[in-house]
């Protein structure tokens, strides 16, 4: 029986991973301070016999040593998210994404260099590449981050650090360790607040209320269903091949905002009409955004056969069925 650990498991990833965890047999320790997760989301697996829930903070460092001394793989998920959260809270984002970070992959490579098996996920992000004007990403492309008078490169930054900091431990201690970087993963239990905006969008819709798209709606994403996230990220961490790697994971089909919104209109049947808002009024004056975010999947496609099985229209359902 494998023994985890999932930092952050209260979140809207997390949980759906420890679910999946659990269902293969894992005994799952789950640790989260529920700044930005929460409880509820794990309500399909409480009280499960190989589930243990601790409401605590990644930054309490005797609680991750003992906890790490109790598992051999560890999923590190915990982290600030959203880009609502990032704008009004640089500091919060740095001091939450870099010591806990260092802190927790230091107390793996002390278990790994005394012998014992164990392998680290970290969940990194598209915002890595920061505005790279490159038309599709791959993971060996530049960074290129706005200046730090932007507050909303803090989080691409600081995510690069915890990237250099893994990867720094596998290089001198082969520590074994993989690196996800995930371009918009949506599906049930993920929740607007932080401005997250396929739930945005549907919760609105729902009320029939205008859906508010930024600018002029014509940037770009990929949107992909954390179903087929957390099975790649399982596969990724169960294979020896992908250690010491970065990998794009999600969907790389690309959709615009705007069109986005009119297809939750569609689907949800919703008489809402689209609201354009510019960022000034939505973030501040100082915000700026990426036009087009997709990601080149053939590495993950090569090394786990990685697949999205969920098209966007199946993705924008299943989200509309959760709210409801």
């Amino acid at each position: 029986m494998t023994k985890t650990l999932i930092t952050g498991g209260a979140g809207f990833i997390g949980s759906h991973l420890a679910e999946k965890l659990i269902a293969r047999g894992d005994q799952v320790i789950i640790v989260d301070d529920q700044s930005t997760g929460r409880l509820g989301n794990l309500d399909p697996i409480i009280g499960h016999e190989n589930m243990t829930w601790i409401d605590g903070s990644i930054s309490d460092k005797q609680l991750i040593k003992e906890q790490v001394s109790k598992v051999d793989q560890v999923y590190h998920l915990a982290a600030a998210v959203g880009v609502a959260l990032i704008a009004k809270a640089p500091i919060e984002t740095i001091e939450r994404n870099i010591e806990p970070t260092q802190f927790l992959l230091s107390a793996v490579n002390e278990k790994h260099l005394a012998g014992h098996k164990i392998k680290l996920f970290l969940a990194s992000t598209s915002e890595v590449y920061g505005k790279n004007p490159k038309e599709v990403w791959c993971e060996e492309d530049d960074l290129v981050f706005g200046p730090t008078t932007r507050a909303r490169w803090s989080y691409g930054a600081s995510k690069a650090i915890d990237e250099f900091l893994t990867l720094g431990y596998f290089r001198q201690s082969k520590l074994p360790s993989v690196i996800g970087r995930f371009f918009n993963v949506v599906g049930p239990r993920q929740t607007g607040v932080y401005g997250m905006v396929l739930p945005r969008f549907v919760s609105a819709a729902m009320k029939n209320e205008n859906l508010v798209v930024h600018d002029d709606g014509a940037q770009t994403r990929c949107f992909g269903h954390v179903d087929d996230v957390t099975d790649g990220v399982i596969a990724m961490m169960d294979s020896d091949q992908t250690n010491g790697e970065i990998f794009n994971i999600g969907s790389d089909s690309p959709i615009s905002i705007k069109a986005l919104a009119e297809k939750v209109i569609e689907i949800t049947g919703s008489n809402s009409k689209i609201e354009f808002q510019s960022y000034n009024d939505a973030y501040d004056k100082d915000f700026e955004d990426i036009r087009r975010r997709v990601p080149d999947l053939s590495k993950i496609k090569n090394a786990i056969h990685f697949e999205a099985k969920h098209d966007l229209d199946s993705i924008i359902a299943d989200v509309y069925r959760s709210m409801k």
